[in-house]
């Protein structure tokens, strides 16, 4: 279920604008959770830009040590220990995230799960599988995998995983998940406007230095040279999820990286995915959800939820879209 980047995003500054002269953009590349994130912020000064940034890149670091499941002193490590034998008592954000996780879990049947860190790596998309693994070897993959084995009780603020080898991880929401509370920290200190930007997982708010809204080019991800659509995001999020980059062939039959946590076996028919909405966790959720959906499933789903738009490229390069994208060619 972990993601990566195959829709390239690019941003249209304009600096058209006087707004521009009273304020500054500065942008810095970091590299964070595991990950290369981009903070850009818009102040009154670069020395304010600046200490913001150090600011925002505080509360991720702060973030990863909350949910990151390889820090044997985080919580989310404590409950992984101690799955099978006791509830484990956690602060009130991580039970948040857990909480919300699991209800993501049950919109979309399963196809999230954050138990999915419970699977045997029974697929390696690292060049070395010389052959597909086994059905039983792909069926004992996931007998530990299951979001309704994760009991929380919120009185006492304790999450407990039922059996013995269950595992929790945040791949597919934790950057979101990030970019979200740090968004939130820097509209608590009035700063002008910003990205964050989790490595294609991105949240904005506020304008431009221009004044002018936020916005993306998506590119096409076989010519990402080419920019097929420009779109606004104001005071929005972005997330996409791909398998360009980590896939092996069988026998003239592409398996993608992602893999459905409920069959163990990889996704098919679709090459990206990209979600809009107002919150980067949900779209960093959904991004991997509609990916193991499928187009069809996915596209029905997206529609039904209010302020959360799609954009589907399938295995035959074809782009598919939910009904509130409007493609704008011309930037």
């Amino acid at each position: 279920m972990r993601k990566s980047l195959s829709l390239l995003i690019f941003f249209y500054l304009n600096f058209a604008n006087a707004q521009e002269q009273r304020y500054v953009t500065v942008d810095r590349t970091l590299s964070l959770m595991g990950s290369r994130f981009v903070i850009t912020i818009v102040a009154e000064s670069e020395a304010t830009a600046n200490k913001h940034i150090d600011e925002a890149s505080a509360e991720i670091t702060r973030i990863e040590k909350l949910i990151s499941s390889w820090d044997e002193n985080s919580e989310t490590s404590l409950i992984n220990k101690y799955a099978g034998i006791q509830p484990v008592k956690v602060n009130p954000e991580l039970f948040g995230l857990i909480e919300r996780s699991l209800k993501i879990s049950a919109i979309t049947d399963g196809a999230f799960d954050i138990t999915y860190a419970s699977m045997d790596k029974v697929w390696r998309f690292d060049g070395s599988m010389q052959y597909p693994p086994s059905e039983a070897e792909i069926k004992s993959s996931i007998a530990q995998v299951g979001y309704q084995h994760i009991i929380l009780n919120k009185e006492k603020s304790t999450v407990f995983l039922e059996n013995k080898g269950m595992k929790i991880g945040f791949g597919a929401i934790g950057k979101g998940y990030a970019a979200d509370k740090t968004k939130a920290l820097m509209l608590s200190k009035n700063v002008f406007a910003g990205i964050i930007n989790a490595s294609g997982d991105l949240t904005t708010w506020g304008r431009q230095a221009s004044g002018e809204k936020w916005i993306i080019g998506i590119s096409n991800p076989l010519d990402r040279e080419k920019i097929f659509s420009w779109l606004p995001l104001d005071e929005s999020s972005v997330a996409t999820s791909g398998n360009y980059e980590k896939y092996v062939v069988f026998k003239g039959e592409k398996y993608s990286h992602i893999i459905d946590p409920r069959t163990g076996y990889p996704s098919k028919g679709i090459n990206s995915v990209s979600v809009f909405s107002k919150s980067a966790e949900l779209c960093d959720a959904l991004a991997t959800s509609v990916f193991i959906m499928g187009r069809e499933t996915g596209l029905a789903f997206i529609d039904q939820l209010e302020g959360t738009e799609i954009i589907i490229v399938d295995s035959d390069h074809k782009i598919h879209k939910s009904k509130g994208i409007k493609f704008d060619e011309k930037r």
